[in-house]
């Protein structure tokens, strides 16, 4: 919406029209002056007339622009009207000035730095010629990935941040994240906290994703004998979450599968150790529903384990299910993002472990055994800390003397 004032009356008025009810409105000058969330009920009739009048009018958003960032300095002629004739050419080529800065009074009088957000290359081209024809003119920066946008586009701005980070993504999939994301940015305003910096650490999150996959992985591994033929490994993830393998003579058991996106790594490197091909691995177990412990899952062939909270978690993407928290924005869209960014491939099918209890482990209840080589592993049900649904695999015959069942 144009930054002027009568605009959002203009989009209110259009929506109570066609009897549209706003159950949400959010709009923060500071971090993006153009736009505007609304959240409204109708009648699939109303709303698509509602969508016709505000598309007509120019507000309504329907697609990401691939937005470019120039910054440059020209020297104008001491004379009246001459930054109002550079103006001219600037809001004739659709350019939209993000910054400007001009005083006659410095060392080098006539200089004007100006800064543009632009939609199309073609644009910059043919506004930059005129502009060299005209004027003594230097470029400073100019970049077509979006990364040196200014901040008062953090909307477009982070969709395309996020395009880079996942590859690719239609208009329509980003639009709908972006309304999410606006939500969160609500929630952090009323909580005092800056959405720029949050979100910020989220995109480093998937830099650091990314950046750790391919030659630039690594991870810290522990190899430990647990009896005559067991041997358990523990792979140590650059971007969090670990991945431990049992080894026992016919079979390779491993319990959580760390991030989707260092799958082909993780391949890698059992075979490195001698671990062999992932068809190999005969059963998963899954501890909880976080991407850090489940998100290859689905990519290996061997059947996995879980309990029934764990499986609504995934099925719900909302890693606060169960929880206090479940109604928090916050939790749902950070599920989203970060399953995004990681390539978040759950099992597709997992076995869920039964309800009833088997029996006490001090204070936490059995709810299902298993079995390595000749180790008996019970699965033991948390009591609710870090997540709904996450389980504890323990073995009583191995590691520090334990409390007896009842």
């Amino acid at each position: 919406m144009p930054d002027k004032p009568g605009a959002l009356h203009r989009a209110a008025e259009i929506v109570k029209s066609y009897s549209g009810n706003i159950i949400r409105i959010q709009y923060d000058r500071r971090i993006d002056p153009a736009t505007v969330f609304f959240e409204v009920t109708a009648t699939p009739e109303s709303y698509s007339r509602m969508k016709e009048d505000l598309h007509a009018i120019g507000y309504l958003q329907a697609s990401l622009p691939t937005l470019g960032f120039l910054k440059f300095s020209v020297y104008l002629p001491h004379e009246p009207g001459s930054l109002f004739e550079l103006l001219t050419y600037i809001t004739g080529a659709g350019a939209n000035i993000a910054y400007i800065d001009f005083d006659d009074r410095r060392h080098d009088p006539g200089r004007v730095t100006i800064s543009l957000n632009v939609e199309e290359t073609a644009i910059v081209e043919s506004l930059l010629d005129r502009l060299k024809s005209r004027y003594r003119l230097e470029i400073i920066e100019y970049d077509t990935t979006g990364e040196k946008l200014d901040d008062t586009v953090f909307y477009v701005r982070f969709a395309q941040a996020v395009r880079g980070l996942i590859g690719t993504a239609e208009d329509e999939f980003l639009l709908s994240l972006l309304q999410d994301v606006n939500h969160i940015v609500q929630e952090l305003n009323s909580l005092g906290q800056d959405p720029r910096e949050v979100f910020e650490s989220i995109l480093l999150t998937g830099r650091t994703l990314r950046d750790t996959t391919g030659d630039r992985f690594y991870a810290d591994v522990q190899r430990i004998s647990l009896a005559d033929d067991v041997e358990v490994f523990c792979f140590q993830m650059p971007g969090g979450g670990n991945i431990f393998l049992l080894r026992a003579p016919g079979e390779t058991v491993m319990i959580d599968t760390g991030y989707g996106i260092y799958h082909e790594d993780a391949v890698r490197m059992f075979r490195h150790y001698g671990l062999g091909d992932p068809g190999n691995i005969l059963r998963i177990y899954i501890t909880h529903a976080d991407a850090d412990h489940c998100g290859a899952g689905g990519l290996f062939e061997a059947k996995a384990y879980t309990h029934t909270g764990s499986l609504e978690i995934i099925r719900r993407a909302n890693r606060a299910y169960g929880s206090r928290s479940e109604s928090s924005i916050l939790e749902e869209v950070y599920t989203t993002v970060i399953n995004l960014f990681s390539h978040f491939t759950p099992p597709g099918d997992p076995e869920v472990f039964a309800a009833e209890r088997l029996g006490m482990r001090s204070i936490f209840p059995v709810i299902a055994r298993f079995t390595v080589h000749d180790l008996e592993f019970e699965v033991l049900e948390s009591l609710g800390g870090h997540m709904h649904g996450q389980v504890y695999f323990f073995c009583p015959t191995h590691g520090s003397s334990s409390p007896p069942i009842r």
